[in-house]
């Protein structure tokens, strides 16, 4: 058993959002996940995407994003800079507020 599967599920968050500039956990059937992801790509941001529905430990980490949030629909969940932004709503009001862009900036994202 490798080190990385007895990995805590906030640990392994934590990690791999630290790994990017722009981290999206998502589920591949989501709707709102799509709609996310198409909002970075739209804004000529490539962020990395973790599909939990396709990763074997997917589940601990969903539950884990819902604790980190204290919601119960875990997805999408968005990581800037390997910080915690939030889900959708989170996200959208940022987007509108004209305070997403900035942090995509600070995080090496986005360059315009």
């Amino acid at each position: 058993m490798s080190t990385s599967s007895l990995e805590d599920p906030v640990d392994r968050i934590e990690r791999l959002a630290a790994e990017n500039a722009v981290v999206i956990f998502s589920v591949s059937t989501c709707c709102m996940c799509h709609a996310i992801k198409r909002l970075f790509c739209g804004m000529g941001v490539n962020p990395t995407v973790y599909e939990l529905d396709e990763d074997p430990r997917g589940g601990d980490m969903e539950k884990a994003l819902m604790r980190l949030l204290g919601s119960s629909s875990p997805v999408p969940v968005v990581f800037i800079g390997g910080k915690l932004v939030g889900a959708m709503d989170r996200v959208m009001a940022s987007h509108i507020s004209g305070t997403l862009v900035p942090l995509l900036k600070d995080a090496g994202a986005l360059w315009l």
